[in-house]
C-alpha cells in the first residue's frame, strides 16, 4: 500500500523582529493537497477546525476573517510582524495510511532543523509548542530532534505544572519554551480534566474550553 506523503505546505514564517517561535507538527492533509474548505485559510494554522487564531483574535481584538482570501493571511502576517512573533512547525513531512490530520498517524517523520534556524534567528528566546510531549506532538518531536541531533543541549524543567515550562542553553543564549495546550478540538479531554478549569467553570457555568485557552494563552503571547 502506497503512503500519502503529507509533506508541509508552508516555508517557516519568522519576520526579522521575532522573540517568540510558534511551534506545531503539520497542517492537514487537504492543505498539502491544495484542496481548501471555503473557510480555510492559505497559511499556517489556517484550518477551519483549528483555534490558535480564533485564540489570538480574541486576546488582540484583530477582527480576523476566516475565509479562503489573500486578505486573511495578509492579516495573519501582519500580526505576526507587528507582535515579533513567527511560527516554524517541527515537522517537514511524514507518511500517512490513512489521510487524516491526527498526530499519531504519522510515520516515516522527517523533522525540520530547529537548531540551524534558530542560529538564523538570534532575536528567539521562546518557544511556542502548540501541544505537549505526548506521543507526536510539538514537544515530543523537539526532544526527538535533540536526542538525535544535538544531545549535549539538554532541556531543563522549570515548570511542571501545566503549561509545562523548559528552558536550554543555546550558543550560551538561554531559550524558553512552553508546552501549550492544543489548539484543537481533540485536546478538549484534557482542557477538561484540569483542576483550574473545573474551578473556573465551577464559578461560571458558561466558561468553556475555548475560554481556558484564551487565558493561558495571553500569559505567553
Amino acid at each position: 500500500m502506497e503512503l500519502f506523503h503529507h509533506k508541509h505546505p508552508y516555508p517557516p514564517f519568522i519576520p526579522e523582529t521575532a522573540t517568540k517561535l510558534v511551534v506545531g507538527t503539520l497542517p492537514p492533509p487537504r492543505f498539502t493537497k491544495r484542496e481548501f474548505k471555503e473557510d480555510d485559510v492559505d497559511f499556517c494554522y489556517g484550518s477551519r477546525d483549528g483555534q490558535l487564531w480564533i485564540i489570538l483574535d480574541r486576546i488582540f481584538d484583530l477582527n480576523l476573517k476566516f475565509e479562503n482570501t489573500q486578505e486573511a493571511i495578509q492579516q495573519r502576517k501582519d500580526f505576526l510582524k507587528r507582535r515579533g512573533v513567527g511560527i516554524c512547525d517541527v515537522v517537514e513531512s511524514s507518511r500517512r495510511e490513512k489521510i487524516d490530520a491526527s498526530d499519531l498517524g504519522m510515520q516515516k517523520v522527517e523533522l525540520r532543523d530547529m537548531i540551524a534556524i534558530l542560529r538564523k534567528h538570534p532575536k528567539i528566546d521562546t518557544l511556542l509548542f502548540t501541544g505537549g510531549n505526548s506521543k507526536n506532538g510539538p514537544e515530543f518531536f523537539f526532544r526527538r530532534y535533540l536526542k538525535e541531533k544535538h544531545p549535549a543541549i539538554k532541556m531543563k524543567v522549570i515548570s511542571n505544572k501545566s503549561p509545562k515550562i523548559h528552558q536550554f542553553v543555546l550558543d550560551g543564549r538561554l531559550i524558553k519554551t512552553v508546552s501549550l495546550i492544543a489548539p484543537s478540538g481533540a485536546a478538549n479531554i484534557a482542557v477538561g480534566s484540569q483542576q483550574l478549569y473545573k474551578d473556573l467553570k465551577k464559578k461560571n457555568p458558561e466558561f468553556n474550553t475555548l475560554d481556558f485557552r484564551v487565558l493561558q494563552y495571553k500569559e505567553f503571547f
